[in-house]
C-alpha cells in the first residue's frame, strides 16, 4: 500500500535507523564561530557523516541543531550555508534528509536543492513552546512544495515536539490521525520532552493503532533500548546517543554508532 510502500522503497531495510548530522551554529546565529568560518562547518559535518556511514546507519538527517535560540523564519545566510554544507558532505549510497529548526520552507528548499529525500518538521497543532506560541501550517508547506516542484520529498511530521506543550484537549493519537488524514503526513514521529530524552513507548503504540503510515521514534534511542523501541516503532531517528559521552553537541563517536547498529542488526536477524 502506498502509505507505507514508499518507506521500504526509500530505506531498503526493515526498521531503518536515521542518524543525525548536527551542524555547528550557522552564520547569523549567536553561537556561530566567525574565526573558524564556514569551512570549519563543512569539515566538522564531513567527519560526522563519515563515521555514521562507516558504522552502517541506513540514512542521515542534517539539522541546524546549534542555531540556538531557535526562530520560526530562517535567514538567507543560514539557508545558503546549510545547503553548501550538505552538498559537500552528503553520503553516498544511502538517502539523506533535512531538518531546519524551525522553518519548514527552509528545510524543503534546502532538501530540493541538495537532493535530499525527506524532511522532518513540526507542521500541525498549536503549542506553548520555548519560542512562544507556535502554530505551524502544513498547508503552507504543501503549497510551497508543489510550487518548487519538490513533490517527491517525503515529509515526516513530529507530532510530539520537544520543548513544547500542545494546546487543546485532543489526545496525541487523535492529533496524529488528523495529521495523516487532514494534513497528509507521510510518516509520524514521536519525541521525548527534549533532544536525547526517551519517548513514551505507550504513545508510539497508541499512534500506530491510529494511523496507517510509518511511525518512528524521534528521540532517546540508545544501544540498550533500541530493541525495545523497534519492537513497536517502524524506525528510529538517533542523534545524541551517537555522540561522544552521549552529549548532543559533541562529535559522533564511531564506537557508539557500531554498538547501536550491532543491536539493530541482531534485531533484524531475529525477526526474519
Amino acid at each position: 500500500m502506498e502509505s507505507k510502500g514508499w518507506f521500504s522503497d526509500l530505506f531498503k531495510v526493515n526498521k531503518p535507523v536515521i542518524a543525525m548530522a548536527h551542524l555547528p551554529a550557522l552564520p547569523g546565529t549567536p553561537r556561530y564561530d566567525r574565526e573558524k568560518g564556514v569551512d570549519h562547518l563543512v569539515e566538522w559535518v564531513a567527519k560526522d557523516v563519515a563515521h555514521l556511514t562507516a558504522g552502517g546507519v541506513d540514512a542521515v538527517m542534517y539539522c541546524n541543531e546549534d542555531d540556538r535560540p531557535y526562530v520560526f523564519e530562517a535567514g538567507s545566510e543560514q539557508i545558503a550555508t546549510m545547503a553548501r554544507v550538505i552538498a559537500e558532505t552528503k553520503p553516498k549510497g544511502i538517502p539523506f534528509g533535512v531538518d531546519f529548526l524551525w522553518d519548514p520552507k527552509a528545510a524543503m528548499a534546502v532538501a530540493h536543492a541538495t537532493g535530499a529525500r525527506f524532511i522532518r518538521e513540526v507542521l500541525t497543532g498549536a503549542y506553548e513552546s520555548d519560542m512562544g506560541l507556535w502554530s505551524p501550517s502544513a498547508g503552507e508547506l504543501a503549497r510551497f512544495r508543489s510550487k518548487i516542484g519538490a513533490d517527491d520529498i517525503r515529509v515526516l511530521y513530529n507530532v510530539v515536539p520537544e520543548f513544547a506543550s500542545p494546546l487543546g484537549s485532543r489526545s496525541v493519537a487523535e492529533r496524529a490521525h488528523s495529521a495523516v488524514v487532514s494534513s497528509l503526513a507521510d510518516a509520524v514521529l514521536v519525541s521525548g520532552r527534549m533532544a536525547g530524552a526517551e519517548a513514551d513507548l505507550s504513545v508510539i503504540r497508541a499512534i500506530k493503532e491510529a494511523v496507517d503510515v510509518p511511525v518512528l521514534v524521534n528521540t532517546g534511542v540508545r544501544s540498550d533500548n533500541v530493541g525495545e523501541y523497534l519492537s513497536v516503532a517502524d524506525g528510529a531517528i538517533v542523534g545524541s546517543s551517537l555522540k561522544e559521552d552521549g552529549y548532543t553537541w559533541n562529535p559522533v563517536d564511531p564506537d557508539r554508532v557500531e554498538r547501536l547498529m550491532d543491536e539493530v542488526r541482531k534485531l533484524r536477524l531475529s525477526t526474519q
